[in-house]
């Protein structure tokens, strides 16, 4: 085990000493790379004479989308033990002082991993298996009560809830782009004359549901559902929507996220969730993805260009991702148009 900061390293065993009394040594610090609003690290220690290990999720210095992260751990804390598999949320910390920036600690779900969204076919024979767990899962989270949940988060009414993510994504552009986005504003006027019906019923959206963002077991069981950072309430077709985006089909449109049918990942999902996906409804809502997609491209082109963040994984969205995301807009709204 290799520990990539040794400065960090030994903050973390203080903390967990003065916080919980802990006498652990980190023996491992390793980085896990690609996240859009946290820095991920898996922590492994050496306490008692046995080895442990949790993630850490830090504050980076700079972020492609601000995020809160009492939502997302709030998230994990709310879903923990449901129908939804989530790692166990297991402390958040906001003073500064202790690792330079606010951070939580959330249990390592081990034996599983997450696909890349570049990997052509990454579940393999387990594909419709996994299919069935994932739009399942999102219907579930799509079921569940906010205020059950202990959720008290700001709710949109029915009728406003594609007004308010609009909003929300037209001003991320409006501030991130450094040179016009013909394509994103199209996109923006067609979304805003044509509104979706009333949402269903206004409930938790994950906000990022999508391949990659969950781990599975070589036996092709969904073992943790990841990434809550963008988590908020609002219609449940956002996340159908984003889940079934061309983006993450893993090269092969007709199958979204690379696992089943779009007729068999819609069936799933409402039969988990006791709701309808009504196509015109899910026609907004995946155009909405797709605009909401250029959003985070286009922050993270803007967070190269201005030397604030130099990760690749930052550089290659700001160029492969966004000219997808644009193609896939072009392409509907000439469609629409015909």
């Amino acid at each position: 085990m290799s520990i990539s900061d040794p400065g960090l390293a030994d903050r973390i065993a203080a903390y967990l000493k003065a916080k919980q009394g802990r006498e652990a040594t980190v023996v491992g610090l390793t980085r896990i790379h690609g996240g859009a609003s946290r820095e991920t690290y898996r922590v492994r220690l050496e306490e008692d004479g046995a080895a442990r290990g949790f993630i850490l999720r830090r504050d980076p210095t700079s972020a492609l989308i601000e995020t809160e992260r009492t939502v997302e751990f709030a998230a994990y804390r709310a879903f923990h033990g449901s129908p939804v598999p989530v790692p166990e949320a297991l402390a958040l910390e906001q003073d500064e002082s202790w690792l330079e920036r606010p951070f939580f600690m959330m249990e390592e779900i081990e034996n599983a991993v997450a696909a890349s969204v570049l990997q052509g076919a990454p579940y393999g024979e387990h594909a419709a298996k996994i299919g069935a767990q994932f739009f399942g899962a999102l219907g579930e989270i799509a079921k569940a009560d906010p205020a059950t949940l202990g959720l008290d988060w700001d709710a949109p009414a029915p009728d406003a809830c594609w007004s308010a993510e609009l909003a929300r994504w037209e001003k991320v552009i409006d501030e991130d782009e450094r040179e016009p986005q013909p394509i994103a504003r199209a996109a923006i006027r067609w979304l805003r004359r044509n509104p979706p019906p009333p949402a269903q019923k206004v409930g938790v959206v994950h906000g990022d549901y999508r391949t990659g963002n969950f781990l599975f077991t070589p036996g092709g069981d969904i073992a943790a559902i990841l990434d809550w950072e963008m988590a908020h309430l609002g219609d449940p077709l956002e996340d159908l929507g984003w889940a079934l985006d061309p983006l993450w089909a893993h090269h092969n449109p007709a199958r979204p996220g690379g696992m089943c049918t779009h007729e068999e990942a819609i069936a799933h999902w409402e039969r988990a969730s006791g709701l309808t996906a009504d196509p015109q409804a899910l026609r907004w809502w995946a155009m909405f993805a797709s605009l909401k997609g250029l959003g985070i491209w286009i922050s993270a082109a803007a967070e190269v260009q201005d030397g604030k963040n130099t990760d690749p994984v930052n550089a290659f969205s700001g160029w492969y991702c966004l000219s997808y995301h644009n193609q896939i807009i072009a392409d509907r709204l000439a469609e629409y148009a015909a």
